[in-house]
């Protein structure tokens, strides 16, 4: 008589959590470091699902930051760099039918037409816009960003907060970057075309929470993107993160911090943590560990005969 035996094995599946938080530790640091790769659009509540952050936190003595927004006299001098001289218009940069379709779309989405935004920069004009497509279609909440929870932590409890840009780096990167008349095309542009926006920024979104830092890079310096943070913003990201990492070394050196900036200058061959590495420190994923997930599978049949 046969019996037939039909075995279920329990093989281990090792899955690594998303990878978005590092440890920095050699060359001149006398104590670990760590970097949190963050984005804007993604609720605070994500924090809770990246082991360790907290832990890591509560090590360190210093926050770093792209810029630390803790200073309200620099923010109020960035939202005077934010207005064009009185020499500018914008009317001489558009024709007749752009500018009415501009204003209409703005007073749409924004609440405001250029009858009262006309003396702000094309560029401000053009994350004003973002930022509002961002909260209709991807539920963005400024209030609620995990982009910024750690530097406000800090700010309470009184552990400085360090930007690795100063004032006008800033206000380079945010009105001056790009020449006047592109910022006016660009303007267009992403009121014409918001779903090439909303569609890269989900997408960017999503790479993020599943910890593929490097596909952000390449998402954003593709030849198909065609929107307002395209290749050539990368190329400047990609110089800055160089100095970055120069920036960071005596900061690094003094001891713990711990670095909060967005993701799309973290992955990548030219990333913060490529430029970290070249420059001589081990960076390496905090939850490098694999946790072990049973799954069941069904064994081949097997025949014992009697």
């Amino acid at each position: 008589m046969g019996w037939i035996i039909i075995s279920f094995v329990c093989l281990p599946v090792m899955e690594a959590p998303a990878q978005v938080l590092y440890e920095i530790s050699g060359n001149s640091a006398k104590h670990k470091s760590y970097l949190l790769a963050t984005n804007r659009y993604v609720d605070m509540q994500f924090l809770d699902t990246i082991p360790n952050v907290f832990k890591c936190f509560g090590r360190c003595k210093r926050v770093v930051t792209e810029f630390a927004m803790q200073d309200y006299e620099a923010i109020a001098a960035l939202r005077q760099a934010a207005i064009l001289p009185d020499s500018v218009k914008l009317t001489n940069y558009y024709s007749e039918r752009e500018y009415e379709y501009i204003d209409n779309s703005l007073r749409v989405n924004l609440g405001m037409g250029l009858d009262k935004l006309c003396r702000m920069k094309p560029a401000y004009l053009t994350e004003m816009f973002r930022a509002e497509l961002m909260r209709q279609w991807l539920g963005y909440d400024e209030q609620r960003s995990m982009e910024s929870f750690f530097e406000a932590i800090a700010a309470e409890r009184n552990i400085p907060v360090v930007g690795l840009d100063n004032i006008g780096e800033t206000m380079y990167m945010l009105f001056d970057r790009e020449p006047f008349h592109w910022q006016c095309s660009e303007l267009l542009k992403v009121i014409e075309y918001p779903e090439n926006e909303v569609r890269q920024e989900r997408v960017i979104r999503d790479m993020y929470r599943d910890g593929r830092l490097s596909d952000i890079a390449y998402q954003v310096e593709g030849p198909d993107n065609k929107t307002s943070i395209s290749f050539s913003d990368y190329k400047v990201y990609c110089q800055r993160n160089k100095e970055w990492a120069k920036r960071l070394k005596p900061y690094l050196a003094e001891g713990s911090c711990f670095i909060t900036l967005d993701a799309i200058y973290i992955g990548g061959e030219k990333g913060l943590l490529e430029q970290l590495r070249a420059s001589g420190y081990r960076v390496r994923p905090v939850n490098r560990r694999f946790t072990i997930v049973p799954r069941q599978y069904k064994d081949s049949t097997n025949t014992i005969s009697e």
